[in-house]
């Protein structure tokens, strides 16, 4: 006697959380957004500390530029996301580091 099996049900989808939406890697940019985002936000926190102005002016510079090259050459809109947030964060770290002093 054949048993019947319950037919499968579908796996629910979950959703993955990825910059390379085009399918192909892009580890120099996915590099490069990670960085502008670690450097603003930390230079968001320095930038708030009135003795760490010099540490958050920098990186503040550091994650505009270096995040700015990478809008140029961001390939999903994923990364552009996350790239513009960094930069977001890198502007306002270092405003405010230069509000505490700037580079002296």
């Amino acid at each position: 006697m054949h048993v019947s099996q319950a037919p499968a049900r579908p796996r629910p989808r979950v959703p993955r959380l990825t910059l390379n939406g085009d399918g192909a890697r892009h580890p120099l940019l996915n590099a490069a957004a990670a960085y502008t985002v670690v450097a603003g936000l930390v230079s968001l926190v320095f930038g708030l500390l009135s003795l760490q102005h010099i540490a958050g002016t920098i990186l503040g510079v550091t994650g505009m530029l270096i995040g700015l090259l990478a809008q140029m050459m961001s390939a999903t809109r994923p990364a552009r996301m996350v790239i513009v947030c960094g930069i977001v964060a890198s502007f306002v770290g270092m405003d405010l580091g230069f509000g505490h002093g700037g580079f002296t």
